[in-house]
């Protein structure tokens, strides 16, 4: 007799964690996704639908745990030191999976040994765009006056060491010019100051922009993505500019080193079907982030050796020191 006939003739009884010796079926209980941002955050709103996904083919609640603060250090810790046990996720963002580790000399927490990757959910461009009240007919208009008067042309970021930072340094590396750095906490100032002329320029993830652009309160020179953006098909890239150049954020779902294999492949593949939805990836364009419907385990971790070899070249070339 083999193992399901004995199973059949009731001689083999179950053990201790499931029937007939197998582990019981994946998630029993409640799975949660620790997330460095607030509530309400782009990142945020991003984790929460798609737990909402995951959570309807699960049938257990995803949990969302916002642990914000410290440019996404007190998260990833948090994440970092969860029980590898299946049930604790980190829905994290290029920053403290990439770049924190050249922006910061020490971190409490280790981006490639602490982590396993699962799976990368979407990508996030970014968008350089103008006050009304500024009169340039695109991007190229807006170097050269950038060129003609180093200093002049004001540009809102969230910082030198953020995403948008970095990318308006990267622009004007390439293109031999200087835009003024302004810097803002928060996205709803720097882009008040845009639209009522006391700053010419901004640069912000694309969901930050999207609302304005439509009412005609900013006007979009460039997009960040390397092909044309179905919501934008008229707007510019950067690389129509700067052949080659892409430069877009990323979220995706990271395990604490050690679990289980077997469970973050099923997180894996489960990911892939809510992705392929075409009303999730629709969803998910409308707040500001592309889908990505295919990408294994194997291919998230070589997208990880990738991304920490191109930030690290990004860093070095706009001169950003470790603090």
């Amino acid at each position: 007799m083999n193992r399901r006939d004995f199973a059949r003739a009731g001689l083999l009884l179950p053990l201790a964690g499931g029937a007939f010796g197998q582990a019981p079926a994946w998630p029993q209980r409640p799975v949660k996704f620790i997330l460095s941002q607030p509530a309400g955050s782009g990142p945020d709103i991003l984790a929460r639908y798609v737990g909402d996904q995951l959570a309807k083919a699960w049938n257990q609640p995803v949990v969302i745990d916002n642990k914000p603060g410290g440019q996404n250090v007190i998260g990833a810790q948090a994440a970092a030191r969860s029980p590898a046990d299946g049930y604790t996720f980190y829905y994290a963002t290029t920053a403290a999976m990439v770049t924190n580790a050249y922006t910061f000399k020490t971190l409490p927490y280790d981006p490639v040994k602490d982590f396993a990757p699962v799976r990368l959910v979407g990508r996030s461009p970014f968008v350089i765009a103008a006050g009304a009240s500024f009169p340039v007919k695109d991007l190229a208009d807006a170097i050269d006056r950038a060129k003609a008067q180093p200093g002049t042309i004001a540009i809102a970021t969230e910082g030198p060491k953020t995403f948008s930072g970095m990318l308006a340094d990267s622009v004007a590396g390439m293109a031999g010019a200087k835009f003024n750095h302004v810097p803002y906490n928060k996205a709803p100032d720097a882009l008040q100051d845009v639209i009522g002329g006391r700053v010419q320029l901004v640069c912000l993830p694309d969901a930050a922009v999207t609302a304005y652009l439509k009412s005609g309160q900013l006007r979009a020179l460039a997009i960040s993505t390397a092909q044309r953006h179905s919501e934008h098909p008229n707007l510019p890239t950067l690389a129509e500019t700067f052949p080659g150049f892409e430069y877009t954020g990323w979220n995706g779902v990271f395990a604490p080193a050690g679990t289980p294999p077997e469970v973050i492949a099923r997180v894996n593949r489960d990911l892939e079907a809510v992705l392929k939805q075409p009303e999730v990836a629709q969803r998910l364009l409308t707040l500001g982030s592309l889908a990505e419907p295919r990408m294994s385990v194997a291919e998230f971790d070589g997208f990880m050796r990738s991304e920490r070899e191109r930030w690290a070249k990004v860093v070095k070339t706009i001169g950003i020191q470790a603090e």
